[in-house]
């Protein structure tokens, strides 16, 4: 049994209320599949206003649902924003609140499989008291996978199979070579609770696509929760100048953008001269990457629609945070790591016929908060009444039947700290600072902060609020002192 079963008490339901008259309820609970891009660009999606992306499966997929245009992450890098993706849970709140991250591969550092061993990037991982999304699904009659990035700590007790993931497969830190498999030089795959370095040499978009339609095959007579985060189009996790600095892609996906270069340019890496990816080679690499993850979510599609589970299956695409390096954010301002609009702002697409409506749009303001609760509420389960939780149910947000729940958010990363309330959002950063109104400003250009004191001190007092709060909250590791 899953330490959760001693801490919450979980029914399961015959059917799923329907809100729209002449619908029938659905035989049994509704599939859940979940998908994750990498460091995606806001506009890097063709039904995000790009006209250079191939994306026609994601497209298709917001033709048949949704498309959100304010639905924000909890921190704009990966770890932490995964986290809360898995347990409903501001990072201040849940404990994983930084990267699980060896920083000394920005110098070109190769560790020896002793040293890595004991190093942060293997010994961290988000706090085991933490009850994931994934457990509440098992208990409630639901066969779970995940296939991808995990970045929630690579020892055994952090690992998804202690998790309430029935299987996994993928690599469980931060960032990979796609071929290798290696983080700068370190084998990083793993099958279930094992290390493995079978497929070494197999582009691993293909590998998570291959589990998940394999997974889908397996278990197409039974509810099922598919967690498929993949690490396109993240940048390649190797020291090599000449990889580094860009995403990887097959050479087939690559001929689909002949108005780039794959060349490489002379600059500097690891303080030295070296061949490394030009922009064009990394703008290339990068739209590549994400057509193939595009057409592996279009196998994934193409089989819910084969074995009719399609209209019994919610099914929800977004990036883990905004777009680096290579990617598109406009019209947002700012990138990845960034407390600005494009560090945190992400593309979403929800897809549930019968119950969202197909090609709609919503400006409501929502975040991966609030997958939790309603990924929960679609299996017919309780959330855990000692645990407090930082979002609500959004299907009938989704639905269109009612209004967001959500008024504020706020983020934090080490120095830099940003606040939503309502439609005005502020920015205290290294990159910079400001008061903005995202009603009529979603670029943040205009600094309203000596224009509107009075804002500007009432988003400041709700952010220090939001602290004690968290500060106030039962602690959890890796990195509180407690």
């Amino acid at each position: 049994m899953f330490r959760l079963s001693s801490r919450i008490t979980v029914f399961v339901i015959a059917v799923i209320s329907i809100s729209h008259a002449g619908v029938a309820a659905p035989p049994q609970p509704p599939n859940i599949v979940l998908i994750v891009s990498d460091d995606q660009g806001y506009r890097d999606l063709g039904c995000f206003g790009s006209d250079e992306v191939k994306t026609p499966h994601l497209d298709q997929l917001a033709k048949q649902g949704v498309r959100c245009t304010d639905f924000y992450v909890t921190w704009p890098a990966c770890t932490p924003s995964r986290g809360s993706i898995l347990t409903g849970r501001y990072p201040q709140r849940n404990g994983l609140y930084d990267m699980i991250r060896n920083d000394v591969a920005d110098y070109g550092k190769t560790f020896t499989a002793e040293e890595y061993a004991v190093t942060p990037e293997r010994v961290l991982g988000m706090d085991v008291q933490e009850v994931m999304v994934s457990e509440v699904l098992k208990q409630s009659g639901y066969a779970t996978a995940v296939f991808g990035k995990w970045d929630g700590g690579q020892l055994r007790r952090f690992l998804p199979l202690q998790n309430g993931f029935d299987r996994y497969y993928g690599f469980a830190n931060t960032g990979i070579d796609y071929f290798t498999h290696e983080r700068y030089g370190v084998p990083s795959m793993f099958r279930d609770n094992q290390p493995t370095t079978a497929e070494q040499g197999t582009y691993c978009t293909y590998l998570f696509q291959n589990e998940a339609a394999r997974f889908v095959k397996e278990h197409k007579d039974q509810p099922f929760f598919l967690y498929l985060p993949f690490n396109a189009p993240h940048g390649a996790s190797n020291l090599d100048p000449k990889i580094r600095g860009a995403a990887q892609a097959p050479e087939r996906y690559k001929k689909m953008y002949p108005q780039y270069k794959d060349k490489l340019v002379k600059g500097k890496r690891y303080g030295q001269e070296a061949l490394v990816p030009s922009k064009q080679k990394g703008r290339l690499e990068y739209l590549a990457s994400i057509t193939c993850m595009d057409d592996a979510i279009g196998e994934v599609l193409g089989l819910l629609d084969e074995y009719e589970l399609a209209d019994n299956t919610l099914v929800v695409f977004f990036s883990d945070n905004g777009g680096s390096g290579s990617a598109d954010n406009s019209p947002l301002r700012g990138r990845k790591g960034l407390m600005f609009e494009g560090g945190i702002r992400v593309p979403f697409i929800a897809r549930y016929p019968g119950r969202i409506p197909a090609d709609s749009v919503s400006n409501e303001f929502l975040t991966a908060l609030e997958l939790f609760p309603m990924f929960a509420r679609l299996a017919g389960a309780k959330l855990p009444e000692d645990i407090v939780y930082d979002g609500f149910n959004m299907l009938p947000v989704l639905t269109g039947e009612k209004k967001s729940e959500r008024t504020e958010m706020f983020w934090e990363r080490r120095g830099d700290r940003a606040a939503r309330v309502g439609n005005y959002k502020w920015v205290q950063s290294k990159r910079g600072t400001g008061l903005y109104d995202l009603s009529s400003d979603i670029g943040e250009k205009h600094d309203l902060s000596a224009e509107n004191p009075e804002m500007l001190a009432k988003l400041q007092t709700r952010f220090a609020q939001w602290k004690k709060e968290m500060a106030a909250a039962e602690p959890r590791g890796p990195f509180r002192d407690f």
